[in-house]
């Protein structure tokens, strides 16, 4: 235990070092002046103009038709599949129903795969739709934050800065640099990286064994450090070519971690409130421990009924092993453990080990973090969801003093508050509104693979899974038919956008206001009392929204398995 608890602080430690590095050089992105050739090419390119300053409306406008545009492409590519090159194996083009949940995962940053990427993508889709979108979809995230950010700063001002100035930073100083780094360090661990398709091995007993090979390498860079999460395999990160060693386990959490908590630095920094900035860390931090310590209890426990069904006869009633099943041995249960952690905190969705294989409690944290959507989160999107949860902390303080909220020296008016909660209510009454639609859904039952209270969980993991933007599936669940294609493929959009622009205008609303001085009834956010309160509401509000639907799943099945 002593050692597990080791390895965790280590990695916690080095995500605390990478994030004071990569918050520096992000505020340094948004905040300089000079563009670099290479920028100044792809603005020309474009036709961007850099002189333009863009208000919220402006900047969220032209995220939003660039993802529909990107997006578009993407669905054209996957339909084309057939026709293009690099196809050695012949594989056919998707479905509609499948090319419009596909695109709309890799734009959204859910990456949610109704499909087994070795068995139906060529590496020319591969490449030029799921990496493309990845890099979209991910960069489109970081300079949302960047503009987000920047208009928080602002006083009196319509400004948000240039979308195109910000995407075109973010690409070339940050997602391709980082990916190209990460890719040879992934191809000296063992992770292929080639163009060819496949290759045929000759097993021990004389076999012919077919392997698909491709660029892989590539393609886990910008999977862990965009928080995307598809897999080039279907087995994802517990395939060997996706995760050969624990040195690139670590890699894959650390970077999934990488710019979701770098983004407090960057905020302290360009609003010159370094406390501040450690707070919301210190705040994210401590809701990922516990959702860990978590999550480690309940797989290192076990699962008793095995031990009262006769399997003490092999080991102990305690079950020293734990819960193994579904996990790569490689791995073990701490480091899987941290890896479920991570990449549903991080809203990432790479998995190296089967959530349906969990023990009750360990598959209700992938689904409560998902559910929350603030515990670091996604790229970008992470951190406006913990602000969103801020400006509704400092809301209800004041409130309960009957002073008018101020949240960094601007004043929490109607408008603020109704735009916030359009982005709180959003991710909710997409979960449950698709998941109530599935339960009802005639044919659900034929895509289940388990009754009951697990089988709920699989229909609910997958809404809450498009919703969030994480796109890990619980498994058991067939989602490759045309009404969860569609329904998914909804919520992924519905999640990404109706949640992302009323705060876009939130942070257009406060950078146009006037800074006021505090005063004697201002509530200090950059304290220990207000990190506390702040998790506390995100707790509170998450659990009473969500907290009937894990009874109906998790957690009556946990109390089932606990039933003497």
């Amino acid at each position: 235990m002593e050692l597990i608890t080791l390895e965790f602080t280590l990695v916690l430690a080095l995500m605390t070092g990478l994030a004071l590095l990569m918050g520096h050089w992000l505020a340094r992105c948004f905040e300089g002046s000079g563009h670099w050739a290479v920028e100044r090419l792809s603005y020309r390119a474009l036709g961007v103009d850099l002189a333009e300053r863009m208000g919220w409306a402006r900047y969220g406008l032209a995220l939003l038709l660039s993802n529909a545009a990107m997006m578009l492409l993407g669905y054209l590519l996957l339909r084309l599949q057939g026709w293009l090159p690099l196809n050695d194996l012949g594989n056919a083009a998707q479905a509609p129903d499948l090319a419009f949940n596909t695109a709309a995962s890799f734009i959204t940053n859910t990456n949610w795969q109704s499909y087994g990427g070795e068995g139906s993508l060529s590496n020319a889709t591969q490449m030029l739709a799921i990496t493309f979108l990845m890099f979209c979809g991910a960069t489109a995230c970081v300079a949302a934050a960047g503009g987000f950010i920047r208009a928080l700063a602002r006083a009196s001002s319509q400004d948000m800065g240039n979308y195109w100035v910000d995407f075109m930073r973010v690409l070339w100083r940050v997602m391709l640099p980082l990916c190209f780094v990460m890719a040879l360090v992934y191809v000296w661990q063992g992770m292929p990286q080639t163009l060819a398709s496949d290759v045929v091995a000759t097993t021990l007993e004389g076999a012919q064994q077919q392997i698909i090979l491709g660029p892989v390498a590539s393609f886990e860079t910008i999977k862990h450090i965009g928080t995307n999460g598809g897999g080039f395999f279907s087995m994802n990160a517990a395939h060997p070519f996706e995760n050969p060693t624990p040195l690139s386990n670590v890699l894959h959490i650390l970077s999934m971690l990488l710019i979701p908590s770098a983004l407090t630095v960057t905020f302290g920094l360009m609003l010159a409130r370094r406390k501040q900035g450690w707070v919301f860390f210190g705040a994210l931090l401590v809701m990922f421990i516990g959702f860990l310590a978590l999550v480690f209890g309940a797989e290192q426990a076990g699962n008793p009924l095995l031990a009262r069904a006769g399997a003490d006869q092999v080991m102990s009633s305690a079950q020293p092993g734990g819960n193994l099943e579904g996990k790569e041995l490689r791995f073990g249960i701490a480091d899987t453990a941290l890896f479920v952690a991570t990449t549903t905190a991080a809203t990432t969705g790479s998995v190296n080990a089967m959530h349906d294989s969990r023990t009750p409690m360990g598959g209700f944290v992938p689904l409560a973090q998902m559910m929350l959507n603030c515990v670091f989160g996604g790229d970008g999107v992470g951190f406006i969801n913990l602000i969103q949860y801020a400006i509704l902390t400092v809301f209800l303080a004041g409130m309960m003093i009957g002073r008018t909220p101020e949240f960094l020296g601007k004043k929490i008016e109607a408008r603020e508050i109704k735009l916030v909660m359009l982005s709180v209510l959003a991710h909710p009454a997409s979960i449950l509104g698709f998941t109530a639609l599935a339960s009802l859904w005639p044919d659900t039952a034929a895509s289940l693979a388990n009754p009951g209270a697990h089988g709920f969980s699989e229909v609910l993991y997958a809404y809450t899974s498009g919703t969030a933007n994480n796109g890990s599936a619980f498994a058991g669940l067939n989602a490759n038919t045309p009404f969860f294609n569609t329904t998914i493929g909804l919520a992924m959009l519905v999640g990404r956008y109706l949640t992302l622009l009323p705060m876009l205008a939130v942070a257009g609303s406060l950078a146009a206001k006037k800074t006021v001085a505090d005063g004697p009834g201002t509530f200090p956010t950059a304290t220990l009392l207000f990190m506390g309160l702040l998790v506390f509401v995100v707790l509170v509000v998450g659990g009473l929204t969500f907290l009937p639907a894990l009874a109906l799943g998790p957690v009556v099945e946990q109390l089932q398995m606990l039933q003497p």
